[in-house]
């Protein structure tokens, strides 16, 4: 394939996407043109969900909501929680844009705040729980589902809980004893003690008791009442299928399958092209995980740039000798492309280590199978010139064997003979023959006819 077939393909590709990636930034919803004909005494509340699991991609949809509402001069913003948790970086990330917000925001745990979401709850200027809703329960586990044992990271864990309780006046005990284990807390107002081994999980009631929730409301309007909003118009903000899309994109496994498609497929098609297929795969691949990380707000131009100038001169390694040079940079701009576009720079390093390996092994297998459509045949003769192709090394002398002529010269051993009127070099199997002496063809070596005397019977 040559430089223009695949500059081609790859705008295909990418023009592909750029719908998607206009799309992705049509907005959460049309909330200014809602609060302008609205009554103006009356108090817009902006809802915006937590209901997921705390991926990287939530970040950005929970920064955009408090920031429209902060555009709209929102007097209430109320965080709808209900999550098992998550990533403990995208939670702190949250929490810090909740917490630097200019409008009075309030979490309403409507069933459970877990582990990352009690963080963002904490965040939140007020909390309110729903019977029957919980919250705590944020030991930290790795991503098989195990606990996390290293004290250092427990213990700084722990301090961003207490941080973040102590800055709402809650006691920065119980939000440790949410993490550590080890951690002994006395809870006076239910009359419970924390043991080691343990980690506290507050059901609503528990946690009005110890001050860890400000009020019991059976709705979410109950709550924005009690909020001290009266006459307010709620209005819900939810993420658009582009940021729902860009949320899964960013799940390290889905992240580690399209950089593994990416690298494959541009892998197959340079080495073994011909099929267009894997190539389009392959730049579909990498425009997702871009797509992904670009409406969520983590890849910026200059990675965009970055991982299309590696492609660029990946291809032109395979196609301008430039003793590996240009292969070496292209490697190094496209592998700063992908981690400069990720939310976690050792997550990037992570999946992009196995994507390689994995498309690697694929990589091989498909070039030994279709081996005789791999790019390096450009470089190898392999046609071979046969005599049934018409292609001959020299003179066929293979018609002369058996035949009898005379010696037109003495042969001692090479000479010259007559057969059928044609002047033939030919020399003996040793002997020597004299001039004018009958001879027969013995035998043909190539281009080498050996002949020997003819007796003669008396």
């Amino acid at each position: 394939m040559d430089l223009h077939s695949w500059f081609k393909r790859f705008g295909l590709a990418f023009l592909m996407v750029m719908p998607l990636l206009m799309l992705g930034w049509s907005g959460i919803a049309d909330l200014q043109a809602n609060a302008a004909s609205n009554n103006p005494a009356q108090k817009l509340v902006v809802v915006v969900p937590v209901k997921q699991s705390i991926e990287s991609g939530l970040g950005q949809f929970v920064e955009r909501a408090i920031h429209k509402a902060e555009d709209l001069h929102a007097s209430l913003i109320v965080l709808n929680v209900n999550t098992p948790g998550g990533r403990v970086d995208s939670a702190l990330d949250i929490g810090n844009v909740i917490m630097s917000s200019t409008v009075p925001t309030l979490a309403y745990v409507e069933s459970e705040a877990a582990s990352a979401g009690s963080y963002i709850s904490l965040s939140a200027d007020q909390i309110v729980m729903k019977p029957g809703s919980m919250i705590g329960a944020a030991a930290l586990v790795d991503g098989s589902g195990k606990p996390v044992e290293n004290a250092k990271t427990i213990a700084a864990w722990a301090s961003m809980m207490r941080s973040v309780a102590e800055q709402n006046h809650r006691n920065g005990d119980i939000a440790e004893g949410m993490v550590d284990s080890q951690k002994v807390v006395e809870l006076k107002p239910i009359q419970k003690v924390k043991q080691q081994g343990e980690i506290i999980s507050l059901s609503a009631n528990e946690a009005l008791a110890v001050g860890y929730a400000d009020h019991i409301a059976n709705t979410l309007e109950e709550a924005v009442s009690y909020a001290g909003i009266d006459n307010p118009v709620i209005e819900h903000v939810n993420q658009t299928f582009f940021e729902k899309l860009a949320t899964w994109l960013t799940h390290p496994v889905i992240a580690t399958l399209l950089l593994f498609m990416g690298i494959a497929g541009v892998a197959i098609e340079m080495f073994v092209p011909g099929f267009g297929i894997p190539g389009v795969i392959g730049l579909l691949g990498f425009g997702l995980y871009f797509f992904g990380n670009f409406v969520a707000g983590f890849a910026e131009q200059g990675s965009i740039v970055l991982f299309v100038l590696g492609i660029v001169l990946l291809v032109c390694e395979v196609f301008v000798p430039s003793f590996g040079i240009l292969g070496i940079l292209g490697s190094l701009s496209l592998i700063a492309g992908v981690v400069m576009a990720a939310f976690d720079t050792s997550d990037a390093l992570l999946s992009l280590g196995i994507a390689f390996v994995a498309a690697l092994i694929v990589v091989v297998v498909v070039a030994r199978i279709f081996k005789h459509r791999g790019i390096w045949n450009r470089f190898i003769l392999k046609d071979s010139l046969t005599s049934e192709q018409g292609y001959l090394s020299s003179e066929d002398k293979s018609y002369l064997l058996h035949k009898e002529g005379v010696s037109l010269t003495t042969l001692r051993p090479s000479g010259t003979v007559v057969i059928d009127d044609e002047h033939v070099d030919v020399v003996t199997d040793g002997t020597f023959i004299e001039a004018n002496r009958p001879i027969i063809v013995a035998k043909i070596e190539g281009t080498r006819v050996v002949v020997r005397e003819k007796l003669i019977k008396k």
